[in-house]
């Protein structure tokens, strides 16, 4: 397929759609990273082997993939042409989002009362990396949000249909990424020791 041919249209639906890949890639390259420097400290003297994470974090990671599969179905609602449960899935999903965020915190919450800070004399390299994993991911949960925020918005003004959904599709292609990056991080840090 010539990618030149089609309507500007088209044209700007694929343009979008492989830079939201290009950025989604170098999310991957960026938290490969940091995973990578994760097992390489871990050989570190002051590594800590034995904790851990808090109950919240696993209730967090449920939450946001009960989320990933509420916006699948809030798509798939959509291209039925069921606007109303379209809108109850979208809420759905800003909710279970948002509760991400406070399990999230809840999560540091524990960590800190076990006496484990980010820096300072009660802080622990392994921890440390905890720490920079988990918010960065939470920030960029976050600019999920806010794509939530705008789908929900323009869902309201009627500006989807089945056959214009790019903004829509956007939105679910990184709320599927971020869910499922969480999913890969908590996995790696709950079993890697």
């Amino acid at each position: 397929m010539d990618l030149t041919e089609g309507t500007l249209e088209e044209k700007t639906y694929r343009a979008k759609k492989v830079m939201l890949w290009f950025g989604l890639i170098s999310l991957i390259m960026t938290f490969a990273g940091w995973t990578s420097a994760f097992i390489v400290s871990s050989n570190r003297p002051d590594w800590l082997e034995d904790y851990q994470l808090p109950n919240a974090f696993l209730i967090s990671t449920i939450l946001i993939l009960i989320s990933s599969v509420t916006f699948y179905f809030a798509k798939q609602t959509l291209l039925k042409g069921n606007r109303q449960a379209t809108t109850i899935l979208l809420l759905i999903t800003l909710g279970l989002g948002i509760a991400f965020i406070f399990n999230q915190f809840a999560g540091f919450s524990a960590i800190i009362q076990d006496g484990y800070n980010f820096t300072g004399p009660t802080s622990n390299i392994t921890m440390s990396y905890v720490y920079v994993i988990a918010v960065m991911h939470i920030l960029h949960v976050i600019v999920g949000l806010i794509c939530l925020i705008v789908v929900i918005y323009n869902h309201f003004k009627q500006k989807y249909s089945p056959a214009k959904m790019l903004g829509f599709e956007l939105a679910t292609t990184f709320w599927h990424f971020v869910d499922f990056l969480w999913l890969y991080l908590f996995l790696f840090l709950y079993f890697f020791k």
